[in-house]
């Protein structure tokens, strides 16, 4: 086998959660134009219009599915109906998340004695227990594929301290914590579990941050590589977790991050701008 047909995905179902724009569309391609086709899923399916549009381009079957992963039970329907459209499923990567906000949208950036406990609560809701319900959902798919992957979008926020976002960085962390018991526990029945822990990524969640530069600059004088990722950085490094690639990898939690989660950002030496966050 030539060494590129390894991350080939030719026939094989995935779900990708979280697919409307950002990580989880450019993944959805990604997965497509590795051969695979694609059930995405968002909040609603006008969302992922363009998404479906886009591995339809690619010549894959796309399925739209609408989900609001904040209430109970939206998971396992997300997962069951994906694996209806689609005879089964042999990937999944659960992407969909959220940061804690304010009533309006807006990123709440507060320090934790702060941070109303319906704002934790919901964050966890999404990020952490709906995780393990999607887990749970789609156990029974993976077990019958020959090439169950898992893939949890994670974050460096869940291997480093990230202050004024504790609840985000709690429930990523939560997540490679699970993906790793899950990996052990899944194992013998052919089911690959891993995290994917992206580090500063340009989206719409990060546009707080990369669109005011002053703390845009501060970020990335933490990041070695010194500039922000791209979605399809972040999803070509799905794509390996997912294929055959990385058939011997489980368990484990792979930082694209330029290098963030190296202590002190491998910068301990150099000088940084001041923090914006010196108010709190």
């Amino acid at each position: 086998m030539n060494a590129l047909d390894s991350f080939r995905l030719d026939g094989a179902r995935a779900l990708v959660t979280g697919a409307s724009r950002g990580i989880g569309r450019a993944v959805a391609e990604a997965l497509a134009d590795a051969g695979a086709d694609v059930a995405v899923a968002a909040r609603t399916q006008a969302a992922l219009d363009g998404t479906v549009r886009a591995i339809e381009e690619r010549g894959r079957k796309a399925v739209a599915v609408a989900g609001e992963f904040a209430d109970t039970g939206a998971a396992d329907e997300v997962v069951d109906q994906a694996a209806a459209a689609l005879g089964g499923l042999d990937i999944v990567v659960h992407n969909a998340g959220i940061v804690a906000h304010a009533d309006d949208g807006t990123p709440l950036l507060v320090p934790l004695q702060q941070l109303p406990q319906q704002v934790w609560d919901r964050v966890l809701a999404v990020n952490l227990n709906a995780t393990a319900a999607v887990c749970r959902a789609s156990h029974p798919y993976l077990a019958e594929s020959e090439r169950a992957s898992l893939v949890l979008m994670s974050s460096v926020a869940g291997r480093i301290g990230v202050p004024l976002m504790e609840a985000y960085a709690a429930s990523k962390a939560a997540q490679v914590s699970l993906a790793r018991s899950l990996a052990v526990g899944w194992a013998r029945q052919g089911i690959r579990v891993n995290a994917l822990c992206p580090g500063w990524t340009r989206t719409d969640m990060t546009a707080f941050a990369s669109g005011t530069e002053p703390l845009s600059d501060w970020l990335m004088s933490h990041v070695p590589a010194g500039r922000w990722a791209t979605p399809a950085e972040v999803a070509l490094a799905t794509l390996f977790l997912a294929s055959p690639a990385s058939s011997f990898v489980t368990g484990h939690a792979l930082a694209v991050d330029g290098g963030l989660a190296v202590p002190d950002g491998g910068l301990a030496g150099i000088p940084k701008p001041p923090s914006p966050f010196t108010a709190f």
